[in-house]
């Protein structure tokens, strides 16, 4: 007996929505992920065959889940209009460069280390991290050109000051600037004081004023923006999901809204009535 369009649609979605799906589309991605490490070691001939088979499998089977699951969607133009299944689609397009070709060979091999993405894509929690990083970078611009500003004006006084005493460290503006990172990643950073110290006795103050804004007042700041942004993509997570503190809040809202709205239609009803009878009398 055939199946109907809906009935094929409904059965892709069942497809799609199933925990042991999702659970094998993961552990071929983990597969995937150690099939290319793999390929970077010295490994027999024989061996690296197999591994081209699998990655062959590989393969087929993501453009197989990708069609399950554009197959799920009542229109297809559903599928796009999510961006996390526009970047599967991607990602499951390039990997289909076939390696063989020698002249894209490197490409197609780089093209199927970024299938390991696609984690990102099947794992919610890892969708709210993705999406929390790449919300707050507008606010964490503003913080990184504030950085510049004082990594520009401490690595200008550097250079003024300390540029004779070291030249591979502080003969120009922008040595100085790297010189002030690697300070702020606190590499060695002892030993370039020191160094100066031997000079300017009281230099110790350029680099402790430093340390401070840079790798505890921006850091902290960088870090604030983050757990804000990556809080409330939680929430909304959670709203969406019906899952979580947030999640009942919103359900109990939505329902408290749709009681009100019957009851006020109620209250118009027996309003009516009541003057309908008032009328009749």
């Amino acid at each position: 007996m055939a199946l109907s369009a809906s009935q094929l649609q409904h059965h892709f979605l069942r497809i799609r929505e199933n925990r042991l799906f999702e659970a094998a589309v993961i552990a071929v991605i983990v597969i995937s992920a150690l099939a290319v490490g793999a390929k970077t070691y010295p490994i027999d001939p024989q061996y690296r065959t197999a591994l081209e088979a699998l990655d062959l499998g590989v393969t087929l089977f993501f453009l197989t889940e990708i069609l399950i699951r554009m197959a799920a969607e009542r229109r297809l133009r559903d599928f796009f209009r999510q961006g996390w299944n526009v970047f599967d689609f991607i990602i499951v397009t390039a990997s289909l460069v076939p390696l063989q070709d020698a002249d894209i060979a490197l490409v197609a091999r780089l093209l199927r280390i970024f299938r390991v993405l696609r984690l990102v894509s099947i794992i919610p929690e890892l969708r709210v991290l993705i999406s929390a990083l790449l919300i707050s970078i507008p606010r964490m611009g503003y913080v990184a050109l504030l950085m510049f500003i004082i990594f520009y004006i401490y690595g200008a006084v550097g250079s003024f000051l300390f540029g004779a005493i070291n030249p591979d460290l502080w003969g120009n503006i922008s040595v100085a600037m790297l010189t002030l990172f690697r300070i702020a990643t606190f590499e060695d950073w002892t030993d370039v004081m020191y160094e100066t110290m031997e000079v300017f006795p009281l230099s110790w103050v350029f680099y402790v004023t430093f340390i401070f804004l840079a790798a505890f007042v921006f850091l902290n700041m960088m870090i604030g923006i983050i757990l804000d942004v990556m809080q409330r993509e939680h929430e909304r997570h959670s709203r969406e999901s019906g899952e979580g503190e947030a999640g009942e809040v919103h359900w109990i809202r939505q329902h408290t809204e749709s009681i009100e709205g019957r009851l006020a239609r109620i209250e118009t009803l027996l309003e009516g009535q009541a003057g309908g009878g008032r009328g009749r009398r």
